[in-house]
């Protein structure tokens, strides 16, 4: 049962509207699941939602890589809402198939480019091991430099948040 389900539009309070409002008005287009909770403190979620939309649209990693990201999270975190959205959008950026049913099984893909397995392995050392090795994070310095690692790292922590509220809330689809 959705614990914080959606507020409809006629009751939300000025501050709830105006975030509401600019979530519709940004690349988003609409108050989509992750935000239907966060919209009971629309301080958080005004503030979220524009980390959000940097680390989404506008990372130093690119959009295709910031899909793979939010789908290790979001298999990590067992969130399937975000899985939902992001998986066929992961795909139209051109994250192969069998990658995307690796990681939903939570596996290592077998076939990923370099940059792929770059991201990989920080998403996945992030989550399991609440840290990145030596040698992980050197091949990610070289492939993204210093600002598309710091984006990544960005990109795990918000979307693990979004999960952390999700599921919290057991938010529905």
């Amino acid at each position: 049962m959705d614990r914080l389900p959606a507020i409809p539009p006629d009751q939300w309070t000025p501050a709830q509207r105006e975030v509401a409002e600019a979530m519709i008005a940004g690349p988003r287009g609409a108050v989509l699941a992750p935000f239907r909770p966060l919209l009971r403190s629309p301080e958080l979620a005004g503030h979220l939602q524009r980390v959000g939309e940097y680390l989404r649209y506008r990372s130093r990693i690119g959009v295709r890589l910031t899909e793979l990201a939010i789908l290790v999270t979001a298999s990590e975190w067992q969130q399937p809402i975000e899985w939902a959205i992001h998986a066929p959008i992961a795909e139209r950026e051109g994250i192969a198939p069998d990658t995307i049913a690796a990681l939903q099984r939570r596996e290592r893909p077998a076939a990923m480019a370099d940059d792929e397995a770059a991201v990989y392995d920080v998403c996945s050392e992030l989550h399991r091991e609440r840290s990145i090795g030596d040698a992980t994070w050197a091949r990610a310095i070289a492939q993204f430099g210093e600002d598309g690692v710091v984006d990544l790292i960005g990109i795990n922590g918000y979307y693990a948040m979004l999960a952390m509220v999700m599921n919290g809330a057991r938010t529905e689809a």
